[in-house]
């Protein structure tokens, strides 16, 4: 059996590498795009500018030639270049009184406005006619001849058409390789972060001393794996310290205080006075006793070790069964609802050790006819496991430092504690890989706590 490793969730990271990579394909295509768009506007106007130059050279052709042989030579000029159109040439050349002389059309195109001084000698102007866009320019000749001379745009169309097409190709093809080489990029700057991210996540269940494995890259990387090894490394050595400075005051001044004990019990006469101090020596000793424990399960933080299958559900139900009496003698409202079966890796005593400081506390700060309540049930990957009470609850200036050692109210200065139940319940939790919350309540506390489930192994 073995309990199951929560999966790294990179989703956040991901999407914002992914989104960077994205807006840096989608800024080099709308480059690429503002460039090939230039171009089509090049292209486009060279080619009109090429179109309209042959109309004028046709229409000066024709205006020379009419100033030279009049209008019979014209005439002929004209019908032998109707003759040899191909469909993408228009002629038109008509009398004073708009009758055909010569072209490929018999009447002037509708819609076009009248032959006059609106047209100037080499002005071209765009019209659609039998389903084309033609380019013509017109003018008239002296003596009152009306001539028009037009060519198709198709070819023109045809051409940018096909640059729009290839346009269009080359665009999609830079999205799709700026998207593969910035999915590549994305998935590979992931991966980096992945390792980094492995290594928080394995730092905060406890793991001080997890490293990254392999050597170090000469990259921004690579100085930030060193960077982060650095600071684990200090941390590590200043929590050692911390443990090993508690752990001496603790068992120093928890073995005078027993020596102590054992003499004031030799004392007679005054049993009053050897009463009162052998109870304040013996809760001295337990809050020692409990600055040990928390050490301990600091110190054992995220090693695993020691952990084997617990029926939490059991564990729960034994320690209310404990308590249930003592909150009934008192008063209180005592409610448990335990979902059989739940199991955990743990350890069993720690685990009671957890209830009974939790268990303990509300019934100690609260009054008759308060409710104290424990819930446990099964919640996704994890059991939750719930105790509340309807009691004053935790003033709001101290939620922040709840989990902190020595923190009490000022109100509870005379019931009887040190301030590290909550410490404690906090070091035994990180022990079993398990997470708390202070939920809002409308009145009393209640501390839930979220218990890796355990996962059964092939």
């Amino acid at each position: 059996m073995t309990l199951a490793r929560p999966p790294i969730r990179l989703f956040l990271a991901a999407r914002a590498t992914l989104r960077l990579a994205a807006l840096m394909a989608l800024a080099v295509t709308l480059l690429s795009l503002g460039a090939m768009m230039l171009q089509y506007r090049l292209v486009e106007t060279r080619m009109m500018e090429a179109q309209q130059a042959l109309l004028t050279a046709d229409l000066g052709g024709f205006a020379a030639l009419y100033e030279q042989r009049r209008i019979i030579a014209l005439r002929q000029a004209i019908e032998y270049r109707a003759a040899a159109a191909t469909g993408d040439e228009m002629l038109l050349l008509q009398d004073r009184n708009g009758t055909l002389l010569a072209g490929t059309l018999t009447e002037w195109p509708v819609g076009l406005a009248p032959v006059g001084a609106d047209f100037a000698a080499a002005d071209a102007f765009e019209f659609t006619s039998l389903g084309k866009r033609w380019l013509a320019v017109a003018r008239e000749l002296p003596g009152g001849f009306p001539l028009l001379v037009a060519r198709s745009l198709q070819p023109v169309d045809d051409t940018l058409a096909a640059l729009r097409r290839g346009i269009l190709g080359l665009l999609a093809a830079c999205l799709g390789a700026g998207g593969l080489f910035g999915w590549l990029s994305a998935r590979s700057v992931m991966g980096r972060i992945g390792r980094i991210n492995d290594l928080a996540d394995r730092v905060a269940e406890g793991e001080l001393d997890a490293r990254l494995p392999g050597e170090r890259s000469a990259d921004e990387f690579g100085l930030l794996e060193t960077h982060v090894h650095a600071m684990l490394d200090r941390i590590q050595n200043l929590n050692r310290a911390t443990h090993r400075l508690s752990d001496t005051i603790a068992h120093e001044l928890r073995t005078p205080l027993n020596r102590m004990l054992q003499k004031l019990s030799k004392i007679e006469g005054q049993e009053a006075l050897t009463s009162e101090l052998k109870a304040e020596m013996r809760q001295a000793i337990r809050m020692f006793d409990s600055l040990l424990d928390i050490s301990r399960a600091e110190a054992d933080q995220g090693t695993g070790g020691g952990l084997v299958p617990v029926d939490l559900s059991a564990v729960a139900s034994e320690v209310w069964e404990l308590y249930e009496p003592l909150a009934e003698d008192k008063g209180l409202i005592a409610e448990a609802r335990v979902t059989p079966g739940l199991r955990v890796l743990g350890d069993h005593n720690l685990i009671a050790q957890v209830l009974s400081n939790l268990i303990d506390n509300a019934i100690k700060y609260c009054s008759a006819g308060d409710r104290v309540m424990l819930d446990l049930s099964e919640q996704g990957d994890r059991h939750l496991m719930r105790v509340a009470d309807t009691g004053p609850g935790l003033p709001e200036d101290l939620k922040a430092e709840a989990f902190e050692r020595f923190t009490r109210a000022e109100r509870d200065r005379g019931i009887k504690g040190h301030g590290l139940g909550l410490a404690l319940v906090r070091a035994i939790a990180a022990r079993h890989g398990a997470r708390l919350a202070m939920p809002a309540t409308e009145g009393g506390f209640a501390l839930e706590i979220h218990w890796p489930r355990l996962q059964h192994s092939d």
